[in-house]
């Protein structure tokens, strides 16, 4: 028979252990706390998000001709993940995208909008993105293209090529999202209760 201390021990030792159970079924083991988001075995924090939407927001004109973004935060989070779930992707297709490539992209599209700042600006009000992660846009998008396996991207074809990749390295990589931000839907390629389309039919274009 357990003596009473031994027993008291062995019964607070379980309840620590299915509690921590417990937090880990709802997201909340300790290797979650303070994440935005957990991809594979990468964590994005709520820090990273928090600064990210800062850049976002400091990057605005004056005049506030460029509006704040509704639900910039959650856009912050999904941008973030897919950018991991296209990178992992790209590895399992052992397809890469070089700094050349997207020197090249970003140097196209100054000439069309007429400077880099005018470029980081329409990046900044348009899509949401920080002007330090201005190259970052750019990978994810070339990589996006190259996932379509030399199909036009945006063909049905080449959509179906995309979404495909996209939907198996998100299977692959267990996405758990904090529950402030909602929950990733590997199928949509993206959080669910968004009313925004993160991949629509078509690449993201300026």
């Amino acid at each position: 028979m357990i003596r009473t201390s031994s027993a008291r021990r062995l019964r607070a030792a379980l309840g620590t252990a299915v509690a921590a159970a417990a937090l880990a079924a709802c997201g909340g083991a300790p290797a979650h706390q303070g994440a935005a988001a957990v991809v594979g075995s990468d964590r994005i924090s709520i820090a990273q998000v928090e600064a990210r939407v800062a850049a976002v927001r400091n990057g605005a004109a004056p005049t506030g001709a460029a509006e704040e973004q509704p639900g910039l935060a959650r856009h912050a989070v999904s941008d973030l993940i897919l950018g991991k779930v296209v990178a992992r992707a790209l590895a399992d297709h052992r397809l890469a995208v070089s700094q050349s490539e997207i020197d090249q992209a970003r140097s196209a599209d100054v000439r069309t909008v007429g400077s880099d700042t005018k470029l980081a600006e329409l990046l900044r009000a348009k899509q949401g993105v920080p002007a330090g992660d201005v190259d970052s846009f750019y990978r994810q998008q070339i990589g996006l293209v190259k996932l379509a396996g030399g199909q036009d991207p945006n063909s049905a074809a080449g959509d179906a090529a995309i979404r495909k990749a996209l939907v198996d390295a998100g299977t692959a990589l267990h996405i758990e999202v904090n529950p402030r931000y909602g929950s990733w839907d590997t199928a949509r390629i993206g959080l669910t209760g968004s009313t925004e389309n993160w991949l629509p039919a078509n690449v993201q274009t300026l």
